[in-house]
């Protein structure tokens, strides 16, 4: 039985969480996720596994006579992109390169295997534009709403070229050149990045500060009375920041909150989250020691959180 790479909808921005409403291809390899949670689901998130099709399995989507290379009369962009217009859309508008859009998709390789299908899912795909391989930022943009096209994406547009005795090829997605039959069902514009607190450089005096270091200061309070355990699976909107105000990571632009374990969090999370109870938001001053102790490639220095607790599950 093939095994079907099931593709991520979105990556991590830097050392951010991994959050995304279901499957479609994102760019590169699937990232470490540890800013600040370890392992994380948001809501109606699809596992993701590191594997490439092999073979065909019942019920998978035929390939396009055309999927070996593009016809005559497909149109192609100087980056290399080829597509051909299946159905025209209604709309008249295009989604910007930062839009959240909906989608119905099949990919395959150029020799014929079906290797991700939201359509075979029975459920379509909803995710950030910038957040999917190269090919997909360009090519949907092109689309208006109600359209369908087929894209032929080159390897360098998508996951690589396909390399002789490449050790990744069992495990990793497909590379060289796919070929997508891509219809957009609808787009909406990307919430607006939130503008860093005023406060965000230094804990302020009217924060309550831990003996741990961890400082904190309730925005609005929250309409619950349970508090999370460490043990608790939590629900939460965020936005982190450093303390020179550069926005790293936010469910909010996302467009999906996120859900994870209070044990697969950075040990400030850990702490601060218990702290609330549901629809509480509240500001959270995280010191270096209780972030990511100056690992590279994760946000430096103490860390500024804004977090809104939308539920607990246990």
């Amino acid at each position: 039985m093939r095994i079907i790479w099931t593709l991520l909808c979105c990556v991590a921005l830097g050392a951010s969480l991994t959050a995304c409403k279901s499957s479609a291809p994102a760019e590169g390899e699937a990232a470490e996720s540890d800013a600040p949670a370890e392992q994380v689901k948001t809501q109606e998130e699809a596992p993701a596994e590191k594997v490439v099709a092999e073979g065909s399995n019942p019920g998978d989507i035929e390939a396009p006579p055309d999927v070996a290379a593009p016809p005559e009369n497909a149109e192609k962009s100087e980056s290399g992109l080829a597509w051909t217009v299946l159905q025209e859309g209604t709309g008249d508008t295009h989604p910007g390169e930062a839009d959240i859009v909906t989608v119905n998709y099949t990919g395959w390789t150029t020799d014929g295997r079906m290797f991700d299908s939201s359509v075979k899912r029975g459920r379509p795909a909803e995710f950030p534009l910038n957040r999917v391989i190269k090919g997909w930022t360009e090519g949907v943009q092109l689309m208006t709403a109600g359209e369908k096209r087929r894209f032929w994406i080159p390897g360098d547009l998508a996951y690589g070229e396909a390399k002789q005795d490449d050790p990744h090829a069992a495990f990793g997605p497909p590379r060289g050149t796919l070929v997508f039959d891509v219809e957009l069902i609808s787009f909406k514009e990307a919430p607006k990045p939130p503008e860093a607190p005023k406060d965000v450089a230094a804990i302020p005096k009217n924060a309550k500060k831990t003996k741990s270091g961890l400082g904190s200061r309730v925005l609005e309070k929250g309409t619950g009375k349970v508090h999370p355990t460490e043990d608790s699976m939590v629900t939460v909107h965020y936005s982190g920041w450093t303390t020179d105000g550069k926005l790293f990571d936010s469910s909010i632009v996302r467009g999906a909150p996120a859900t994870f374990g209070l044990k697969q969090v950075i040990p400030g999370w850990t702490e601060g989250l218990q702290l609330m109870v549901v629809g509480e938001k509240r500001r959270l001053w995280i010191p270096e020691d209780l972030a990511y102790g100056g690992r590279p490639g994760r946000p430096q220095g103490m860390l500024v959180f804004d977090v809104e607790l939308l539920d607990i599950q246990k």
